[in-house]
């Protein structure tokens, strides 16, 4: 890409449909600035000229247009769609709108502090011309109209009275919003069609109705507010009605409720009065009752006392005998523990003859047993095996195993000494393997890298090693790796030169280039396999490419221009070299290296390989000596057995000869045993007598005791009997006693209970004369009278109405008070509260009238605009509809445009539908941003915009890029529909934007075709003559011929 500020960019146009731009300061048209076409063939509003200024890509330069269809046609970035935005900018448009920038600024070429747009437009009788210049250091815009100084408001005002919307897409289709005229709602179609072909009035009525209907709903939501009102006042009002009724009522409840006040008092004094005379005769009555019951009550108590002394002489006597009774059971339980201990002797006597007894038994037996088993070891003893003399053959067998314990101790130092070896060895093996695991280690540590950063050159690594059987030659790893197996490895493969090239030699020597700080060639710093090495010097010439120190890098552009290398490198750098195609000049260009990633860790083969030998010899002695062990092993297995069997049969031996000693032993030891239990006979019949004798003396002494028992037994009887005659004695008194106890409590219950009566009926008796001579003094303040006044004759009379008694009284005071307290809420102000509201209902009801009345001449309004706007707008929508089904049926395709509301009051709502169908065996489906492809809504589009081209109103219309979604068909259907529509006499100015125009297209005389170059080698604006281009073309042709 070329520096900026070293492109230009122009354009020109010619009457004969073709037209050139070049990059340059400024343009020439066939006769200078839009004058080579007629001004009378350009609407009113039309552009004559655009002039542009450091805008964008373009540096200076004039677009001339022509009155009709105008083809701007260039490859993508050469400056097409720069037009549109000067055309947008230059006419007041907003930067939001072009979907480039939000800031005008930055539409300035960059490297420039300001630019400038420049319009004409057609007007009679004097063109229009607004000028534009954009500032980017605030961001700020200075208008001139006919390079007068102007406002932003003026322009837009301008601009306004010719028609020109550059916000409307039905208008002005900018290349970044060609997508956004799909996503147009209908209302909103609706109102960019109205503005762009309707009638100028006609959007201004529609506008007008959406604001009579937003004041007619306003009305309604009044005149429904107004009614709800007034009906409720009028509600309110009758219950106001029924409220000075009830007022009245609840008057005459509150007299009565007043006069049953007083009243009750005086029937509550009376009612207490009355209490107070019966409590009074019946304390009276009490009084006496209690002077009779304490006479009687005096006797009674002499008797209980001479009862309750009788008792407590019975009761002594009861303890004594209950003693004497305890003393003599506890003589006759003596009695019986002696009779039991007896009984225990004579058990323990015969326990032990029995035992005795066993002991004999006992002792027959062990001495037939042990005769029994004399005579069997003597027996044994005399058997003719063990009279046989064994100490010769034992003798034998000790000297062999002698032998044998020599031969093993020689098969063990043998064996200890391979041993020996064997660790050393190992130690040997382990020293050399962790040498060759650090090895391991490193190209596993390059191998995660090369894992981490590009897998599939890994897993093609990890084939390579399990198939290398598969290759007829070597494969260098990781570099040449032209592995793609069925596992469709993404892995880069290449194949080393069949002539090495790894000893090739560089250009220059390293001698001679000291002088430029260079001191080895890339080559020599590095190890690789010969096939990777001739393949890095072919491909990448490593052989011959110089690496310097920071000396070079200080007279680097030296270097470059006497050395002539394509690469050389530094600590830090890498400069790269070449010739350029176009000017033959020397480009360089310097990068900074990057850390090392795959070449930080280096491995030496050649000692990698000698430990790999060194553990194979290793590995070899290893199995000498395991076989050597082996051998020495089987043979001292087979000395083992032997030496076990000899010590067997010297274990037999000696076992034999140990056995006659041991049966001697026994037998003596026997013998002894024998004699001793032969000498502790027991005599059975001497212990049965003195047995006997025992048992006889023990049964006196028990018969002795039994007589005793018996006597004690007939004394507990006796004093028995004398202490349950006791118990009857103390019982009968002891319930006569009780008799009178209970007849005493009875009299003296009876006394305490008159005696707090009488007092009881004392305290009545002076509660009720205070609440008397309360109730009295309350009963005169209710009817407001002294203590010496009668009460009056009028409250005589009203009380005689009233009820006697104090619950009927209670009982019509509450229902009085329940019924005046339905009433709450209620004074005297009611009645003038209903008045009140009376006259205001009267002023509502007149207001609501003029409401309805200005709501029906609302109506009317908008029954007048309905009609000039709705009738008009269909027709309009009509003939819209009837070219854009035209332009479908053409192309074998179909579409309709229909007025669309579900409401029809609800103007806001209204808009314009777009159905289309691409395929016959499809329904017509409304226009949406999801539903048809992009071709076919850039179709709908582009043929939408033709249909209103010949209704328009506006002076151009501008469509950047619409094709570019189409299929090739479509598009020149399309185009074919531009020229024909767009270049009759009565329609307006087209601006038509693509890259790219299909073959064999149809033209026509009235379009202007605008081509966009850019470059190096355009012309310079002054050497800008289409009439001498012309002239030396028609001079070529004639030499030609």
């Amino acid at each position: 890409m070329a520096v900026s500020g070293k492109r230009k960019l122009g354009a020109a146009t010619s009457d004969s449909g073709a037209g050139w731009s070049k990059r340059g300061s400024g343009a020439a048209g066939p006769e200078g600035s839009g004058r080579g076409q007629p001004q009378s063939r350009f609407v009113e509003g039309s552009i004559v000229k655009v002039t542009m200024e450091n805008f964008l890509t373009y540096d200076n330069c004039e677009v001339c247009p022509g009155p009709h269809l105008n083809m701007i046609v260039g490859a993508n970035g050469t400056g097409k769609s720069s037009i549109v935005c000067a055309i947008c900018l230059g006419l007041a448009g907003k930067p939001s709108f072009i979907g480039r920038a939000d800031k005008v600024g930055l539409y300035v070429k960059r490297g420039c502090s300001k630019g400038l747009v420049e319009i004409e437009l057609f007007k009679t009788p004097k063109n229009l011309i607004i000028t534009r210049e954009i500032h980017v250091a605030n961001n700020a815009s200075v208008w001139f109209v006919n390079r007068k100084p102007s406002t932003l408001k003026i322009v837009e005002e301008q601009i306004a009275a010719l028609n020109i919307q550059v916000g409307n897409l039905c208008q002005f289709l900018p290349q970044d919003k060609v997508g956004e005229f799909a996503k147009l709602s209908k209302t909103e179609l609706l109102e960019a069609t109205e503005k762009s072909v309707g009638p100028p009035e006609m959007y201004q009525f529609h506008c007008e109705l959406k604001n009579f209907r937003e004041r007619e709903r306003e009305l309604e939501n009044s005149l429904q507010e107004k009614t709800n009102f007034l009906e409720k006042m009028k509600q309110r009002n009758e219950r106001y009605k029924q409220d000075v009724e009830r007022y009245y009522e609840r008057k005459r409840h509150l007299d009565l409720i007043e006069m049953l006040e007083r009243k009750r008092p005086w029937v509550e004094y009376e009612n207490v009065r009355q209490e107070h005379e019966e409590v009074k005769q019946n304390r009276d009555h009490a009084k006496e009752e209690l002077k009779k019951l304490q006479q009687t009550q005096s006797p009674m108590t002499q008797q209980i006392q001479e009862v309750e002394k009788q008792w407590r002489n019975l009761d002594i006597k009861i303890k004594e005998k209950t003693a004497e009774i305890k003393d003599t059971s506890q003589r006759c339980k003596q009695k019986q523990d002696a009779m039991e201990k007896k009984d225990k002797q004579i058990e323990e006597i015969q326990q032990a003859l029995r035992i005795k007894n066993d002991e004999e038994m006992d002792r027959q037996k062990r001495i037939h047993n042990a005769r029994k088993m004399i005579e069997d070891w003597q027996n044994e003893l005399n058997s003719p095996g063990n009279s046989e003399n064994l100490q010769p053959q034992i003798d034998s067998i000790n000297s062999e195993l002698r032998q044998l314990q020599e031969e093993k101790a020689n098969i063990d130092g043998e064996m200890s000494d391979l041993r020996r070896e064997r660790e050393n060895l190992e130690r040997e093996k382990k020293r050399v393997t962790d040498r060759i695991v650090q090895f391991n280690n490193m190209m596993n540590l390059k191998e995660d890298k090369l894992r981490g950063r590009y897998r599939d050159t890994h897993n093609a690594l990890l084939w390579l090693r399990e198939n290398k059987d598969r290759f007829k030659r070597s494969v260098c790893e990781p570099m040449m790796l032209a592995v793609r197996d069925h596992q469709k490895l993404k892995v880069n493969a290449v194949c080393a030169p069949t002539v090495s090239c790894a000893e090739n030699r560089p250009s220059r020597s390293v001698e001679e280039l000291h002088q430029y700080g260079f001191f080895s060639y890339l080559r020599e710093l590095f190890d690789a396999p010969h096939p990777v090495m001739s393949y890095l010097c072919s491909q990448y010439r490593v052989h011959d490419v110089p690496v310097g120190t920071e000396k070079t890098r200080s007279m680097i552009e030296r270097v470059i221009q006497e050395t002539k290398f394509k690469q050389i490198y530094t600590a830090e750098e890498r400069y790269s070299v070449r010739v350029s195609a176009y000017t033959n000049q020397t480009i360089s260009s310097n990068t900074s290296l990057r850390p090392a990633q795959f070449l930080t860790v280096t491995v030496d083969a050649d000692e990698r390989r000698q430990l790999e030998n060194q553990l194979k010899d290793i590995n070899r002695l290893f199995q000498l000596r395991d076989s050597q062990l082996h051998t020495l092993y089987e043979r001292q297995k087979g000395l083992e057995r032997k030496d076990n069997e000899l010590r067997q049969q010297k274990k037999e031996r000696l076992e034999r000869k140990n056995k006659r000693k041991q049966l001697e032993s026994k037998i003596s030891m026997k013998h002894d045993s024998l004699k001793q239990m032969e000498q502790d006979a027991i005599n059975l019949e001497e212990e049965s007598q003195q047995t006997n004798a025992r048992i006889k003396e023990i049964n006196v002494q028990k018969a002795k005791l039994v007589t005793e028992l018996m006597q004690l037994i007939k004394n507990c009887i006796r004093l028995n009997i004398l202490k349950v005659d006791l118990v009857l004695q103390s019982t009968t008194v002891n319930s006569k006693k009780n008799r009178l106890e209970s007849d005493y409590k009875a009299a003296t219950v009876q006394l305490r209970a008159l005696e707090q009566q009488v007092s009881d009926l004392g305290g009545k008796k002076r509660v009720l004369l205070e609440k008397c001579k309360g109730l009295m003094r309350k009963a005169r303040h209710a009817c407001n009278l002294s203590p010496d006044q009668e009460i009056p004759k009028d409250f005589q009379t009203a009380f005689q109405d009233l009820p006697s008694t104090l619950d009927e009284i209670d009982a019509l005071l509450n229902e009085e008070k329940s019924r005046a307290s339905c009433f709450t809420g209620l004074n005297a102000s009611v009645v003038e509260e209903y008045n009140r509201r009376a006259q205001e209902i009267q002023q509502v009801t007149e207001e609501l009238e003029e409401k309805k009345n200005e709501l029906e001449s609302y109506r009317q309004n908008i029954s007048q605009v309905k009609e000039r706007w709705l009738t008009p707008l269909k027709q309009l929508v009509e003939q819209i509809n009837e070219k854009f089904s035209n332009f479908f049926s053409s192309m074998q395709c179909a579409g309709e445009v229909d007025l669309h509301t579900e409401n029809e009051e609800e103007y806001d709502k209204y808009g314009i539908r777009i159905r289309v169908k691409f395929r016959s065996n499809t329904q017509l489906h409304e226009l949406t941003p999801h539903h048809q492809s992009g071709g076919e809504r850039s179709v709908s589009t582009m043929l939408y915009l033709m249909a209103l081209q010949e209704l328009n109103r506006c002076p151009f219309r501008v469509v950047d890029e619409i094709n570019q979604g189409m299929d090739p068909v479509n598009e020149r259907r399309v185009f074919e529909m531009v020229v024909k529509t767009a270049c009759k006499e009565s329609t307006s100015q087209y601006f038509f934007i693509t890259p790219k125009l299909l073959q064999n297209l149809t033209y026509a005389e009235k379009m202007t075709v605008l081509f966009v170059y850019n470059g190096p080698f355009m012309l310079e604006p002054t050497k800008w003559n289409l009439k001498a281009f012309r002239r030396r073309r028609r001079q070529v042709e004639q030499m030609d011929q």
